[in-house]
């Protein structure tokens, strides 16, 4: 009984084998050149992709969180908001701010010189250029007040996905190296010991980095005028709010 399916399978086997090999010779009349693919063009300018993005289009941040973060900045959606950036690294404006408001999980906004979120430059506000830019995580955004067009200094990270606030902020830019230093960055509203930006700079400057290890050994604690922050004046620039 247990022969008869090996015998079954023994005569299809003789009965198709030919058939089989006479279907699978190949004739070298058919045998064609593989074809030839296209030669691979050069490196486009995507953002994001560090090593091929115009140095006066990175933003690098010195964190006393312990390390150096680099932004590439988008010009080609946010232009005015990217010029500001830029042009207040180069003056130092950034130079000693801190962090002022920090949510797990949410964002980190800083670049209010007076560290309480009511300050910024003196120069004029900037008017919205909303893009498609998502506020996923190491996204970087403009701060604003009520209005729209009320940016001014004062910017965001994004720690986790926001993306019910696209379209809604300026983004202009997306951190691509040492996003670890942003999330290590003192939460609290304010933080009772807030970090702060070391140094801000254009990576085409080529400033070199700070000792972080000097620094971390001889930090001293914030003033205490900085962290008793008063109530939120009318031009508080508060910058995004949690998603609900």
């Amino acid at each position: 009984m247990m022969r008869l399916p090996l015998l079954i399978a023994a005569v299809f086997t003789l009965a198709t084998g030919p058939a089989l090999a006479q279907q699978q010779r190949i004739d070298p009349k058919d045998l064609k050149a593989p074809p030839k693919l296209p030669e691979m063009a050069a490196p486009s300018n995507i953002a994001g992709m560090i090593a091929q993005v115009d140095q006066e289009n990175i933003l690098v941040l010195d964190l006393s969180s312990g390390g150096r973060v680099k932004i590439v900045m988008r010009p080609d959606v946010a232009p005015k908001h990217v010029e500001r950036i830029r042009t207040l690294a180069r003056q130092g404006f950034y130079d000693g701010t801190v962090f002022h408001r920090v949510i797990d999980g949410f964002m980190a906004q800083g670049g209010d010189p007076t560290g309480t979120g009511t300050g910024g430059s003196k120069l004029d506000d900037l008017k919205a250029e909303f893009n498609d830019l998502p506020h996923v995580r190491g996204a970087a955004a403009m701060a604003r007040s009520q209005s729209d067009d009320s940016a001014n200094s004062q910017f965001y990270i994004v720690l986790m996905p926001a993306l019910k606030l696209d379209r809604t902020y300026t983004v202009w830019g997306r951190v691509v190296e040492g996003m670890a230093y942003v999330d290590g960055i003192e939460k609290g509203e304010p933080p009772e010991n807030p970090s702060r930006i070391i140094k801000a700079s254009i990576a085409a400057d080529k400033v070199p980095p700070p000792n972080f290890a000097a620094l971390k050994a001889k930090a001293s604690p914030i003033p205490a005028g900085v962290l008793n922050l008063p109530p939120p004046a009318s031009g508080t620039q508060s910058g995004p709010q949690p998603p609900r």
